[in-house]
């Protein structure tokens, strides 16, 4: 996995796991699947910030976002 498509994964579940856990929170369960699905969102991240020479930048978000978005199009 590519480090651009690392990131751009982990973002992408990470938002997801937002509303899983503010979701738990509000019927008073305990936010099992959204923790899960959060940490694994950020080690993820994590993987494509340290696989990158000289990580990432928050200006380079961006364009591995829409690169990304090029490959699947593609």
């Amino acid at each position: 996995m590519q480090p651009d498509h690392a990131l751009v994964l982990g973002l992408f579940l990470v938002v997801l796991s937002v509303p899983a856990v503010i979701s738990a929170y509000s019927e008073r369960r305990p936010p099992r699947v959204g923790a899960v699905v959060g940490v694994a969102g950020l080690a993820l991240l994590l993987h494509g910030h340290v696989h990158t020479p000289g990580g990432y930048a928050p200006d380079d978000v961006p364009e591995a976002l829409y690169g990304v978005i090029g490959d699947i199009i593609r």
